[in-house]
């Protein structure tokens, strides 16, 4: 019988490394390996506790408490505030948009005013839950504008957001401008900082220049922050605060009204495993403050390297100055972004191709981590390569025929037939009818920017159901 640890290590060797500073998107590495095994150890140790109860589960109770606690010293907040540790950044956020729907149940269409390059999460939110997204153009620099904003905000506004920072860009939106603009309509303000809420506040410290964004300032009402992003924790924990208890009561749901127990969450989830939070709990108490400060140190001096490094390719240049610990590169036109990524893969790293949009061109993500600073200067070269070897092999195209046959599809209707034709034109189909999809990924990448945003998404809905349909044993 074949060991099961062994296939996973087997199917594992496929994927993109999690350790090692050469992945910049998805995940985040301290490069410390004591912190990774005890991150991984408490996560076994809890993982058979269920959340669900915090009566049953004690110690689960009061690791959520102290997280909660940790992220409130942190973020500056009150002694009101309270929170929440959930699954993500993406239901940190859902809850926060479910919490200020359901505080206003006489508002029959709420809506909620969101900066153009607000996390996806929010229309995810506002798909789940009614709530239409208002969106607002950002300035040049890719920042929130606020008087903009303010001037979308309306007795139906139940909830206006800002980032800290935005993912697309790295930078953080005028949250004072922002949050005193909402405060002044009593509407609620949520920041989300799941990406930039546990390394910021250390950016602060070290000098670096930060927009003010946390609970110091007036009328905002509740911050996300991820723990598995830059407080390095296990995957699956994110915290959200509110500024009250009253503020955070809505999130919360009970259910008396069938035979078995009553019901009670805090968030989307009933029963969840104890052990993301046991190991974020893990992390964040063996680092500390002065551990997360040094992380800090390290990934921003390794922003700083690459920042300088790309200002010498004339090729490339950063898209607008980060606020944090992540960067948006563009090109000169001489090559295209999709095929730089597709040259760093070649390389052994993982950068991030991200579409055109509202007139910007696509550009390149970089989520750096405190493991890539040792890693700069390999890092560099590389990319010095690829964006040789890009401009040698010209921008990529797309076959006219292809483009016809994508811009002649509904995405409202798109069919089977439609995605297995588009398939066929793509040249994507491999000898048993099933998908083929190759390494290089520029000419997929380019199709997609092509189409329009509902096409693309259409798109990729059907390309992800067709990649998630069952692995049947044999009968």
């Amino acid at each position: 019988m074949t060991d099961a640890l062994t296939q996973l290590r087997e199917m594992q060797s496929a994927d993109l490394p999690v350790h090692g500073g050469r992945t910049l998107a998805y995940v985040y590495d301290s490069g410390l390996p004591d912190i990774d095994r005890i991150g991984r150890e408490a996560v076994a140790a809890y993982a058979g506790s269920n959340g669900l109860d915090p009566t049953a589960f004690p110690s689960l109770l009061r690791m959520e408490t102290e997280v909660v606690g940790m992220a409130a010293d942190l973020l500056d907040a009150p002694e009101t505030v309270v929170g929440t540790v959930t699954s993500g950044g993406t239901e940190s956020v859902l809850l926060a948009v479910q919490a200020a729907r359901d505080a206003h149940p006489e508002i029959e269409r709420p809506r909620m005013v969101l900066p153009s390059t607000a996390h996806a999460a929010f229309h995810k939110a506002a798909h789940y839950f009614g709530v239409e997204p208002v969106l607002v153009p950002v300035g040049p620099d890719f920042r929130a504008d606020p008087t903009a904003m303010a001037a979308a905000m309306d007795e139906r506004t139940v909830l206006v957001v800002a980032s800290a920072p935005s993912y697309a860009h790295g930078v953080v939106d005028p949250v004072t401008a922002i949050a005193a603009a909402a405060a002044e309509r009593g509407i609620r303000c949520h920041i989300d900082a799941c990406i930039g809420g546990w390394v910021l506040p250390y950016a602060t410290r070290l000098g670096r220049d930060v927009p003010a964004w946390t609970f110091a300032v007036e009328g905002v009402t509740s911050i996300s922050v991820d723990l598995h992003k830059y407080a390095y924790a296990p995957k699956g924990t994110s915290v959200l605060l509110h500024r009250t208890p009253e503020l955070r009561r809505p999130q919360f749901f009970a259910s008396a009204a069938w035979p078995g127990y009553t019901m009670l969450n805090s968030t989307m989830q009933s029963t969840k495993s104890g052990g993301p939070l046991a190991g974020a709990w893990a992390v964040l108490r063996s680092l500390g403050d002065e551990g997360y400060e040094r992380l800090a140190r390290d990934v921003f001096e390794a922003v700083d390297r690459i920042r300088t490094g790309v200002g010498e390719m004339p090729e490339l240049a950063v898209v607008s100055t980060p606020d944090s610990t992540l960067l948006a590169l563009t090109t000169d036109g001489s090559c295209d972004p999709f095929t730089v990524c597709d040259e760093m893969a070649a390389r052994g790293w993982y950068v991030q191709p991200q579409m055109s949009f509202a007139g910007s061109p696509a550009t390149i993500h970089l989520s750096v981590s405190a493991a890539t600073l040792p890693h700069v200067p390999e890092f560099l070269a590389a990319l010095a390569e690829a964006v040789e070897a890009a401009v040698a092999a010209g921008p990529v195209t797309v076959d006219p025929a292809v483009a016809a046959f994508i811009g002649d599809l509904d995405p409202f209707s798109l069919s089977e037939e439609d995605f297995d034709g588009l398939l066929v034109a793509a040249g994507l189909v491999g000898a048993e009818s099933g998908l083929a999809l190759p390494q290089r990924m520029a000419e997929v990448n380019a199709m997609l920017d092509l189409a329009s945003a509902a096409m693309r998404e259409a798109l990729l809905v059907a390309f992800l159901d067709r990649l998630t349909r069952p692995t049947r044993r044999s009968r």
